[in-house]
């Protein structure tokens, strides 16, 4: 009999937590029914987002430079609207529901899922990124740091999600007005060197990397060599340490990696050379 009545016990608690999740469906549904009939009813004038965005993205030099991101990539840089573009793109764009959260955390690993959807078009994308835990000894994050890294995952699965619904001619157009701003007017020398040495000071007191680290990460030979578009690509990398999306080691290690084939492929030159010096001394 006491059975039997634990049995049913089990079996109202079952039916009312299922009940209880059927009313938080109905009530998100019915929430998002009234966010999408929101949106068709005042439709986004795309002019004035437009206008707005590019406005906040060239407010100040700060927030210029916080626009783009720079990851130097076998030798090719790969640059782009960073996480703040996105951000600020979003909220002059309107109806759109976003979000980026942690939704895995493994041994070595912490997974970040982002999704945007564009309630007026009907446009949803997701994205999920991961981002190793574990030092190059195996050694796995401090707390802490997997809070910092997770925290990274996340900006980068929310723009790369935000940046797949919105219309990329939206987007480069608000991109480009910002990296004019950035990089200012260089048009004589004394312009130039000051910006130049600037950007050079950040590398060093900021992030201990040298100038010929720096030099390296612009594929030039020569600090003099670095122009308007290898600055505007620097303040990039910059951006890029300030936001997690690389560090310090990552970026000496695709930098050493380059070296590395370039010595290889230097070497393998002189050998070649001086095979064919035997050849034509008959030493061969």
């Amino acid at each position: 009999m006491e059975n039997s009545n634990l049995d049913n016990y089990e079996v109202l608690s079952l039916e009312a937590e299922n009940v209880q999740v059927m009313q938080l469906d109905a009530l998100e549904r019915a929430n998002i029914d009234s966010q999408v009939a929101t949106a068709k009813r005042y439709p986004r004038d795309i002019r004035r987002c437009i206008d707005n965005s590019i406005v906040l993205a060239t407010m100040d030099m700060p927030t210029a430079q916080s626009c783009s991101y720079a990851l130097p990539r076998g030798g090719k840089p790969i640059t782009g609207p960073s996480v703040h573009l996105a951000k600020i793109i979003v909220s002059n764009w309107g109806n759109m529901r976003t979000e980026a959260k942690v939704v895995q955390i493994t041994d070595k690993e912490v997974v970040s899922r982002g999704t945007c959807w564009d309630l007026e078009t009907n446009v949803a994308s997701a994205f999920e990124v991961r981002r190793r835990i574990v030092d190059k000894e195996g050694k796995r994050f401090s707390d802490d740091m997997v809070t910092v890294t997770g925290n990274a995952a996340n900006a980068i699965a929310y723009r790369n999600a935000v940046f797949a619904v919105v219309p990329k001619a939206i987007t480069e157009r608000i991109y480009n007005a910002s990296q004019k701003l950035i990089t200012g007017d260089l048009s004589d020398s004394d312009k130039l060197l000051k910006k130049r040495t600037s950007v050079l000071n950040d590398f060093k007191n900021n992030y201990g990397i040298t100038e010929e680290e720096v030099i390296k990460f612009c594929g030039k030979q020569t600090v003099n060599q670095i122009k308007s578009d290898e600055i505007a690509l620097l303040l990039g990398i910059i951006q890029s340490l300030k936001d997690g999306d690389t560090t310090v080691d990552e970026l000496r290690a695709k930098n050493n990696h380059k070296k590395s084939a370039e010595d290889r492929k230097a070497d393998l030159k002189k050998k070649q050379g001086e095979d064919n010096k035997q050849t034509d001394l008959g030493l061969k």
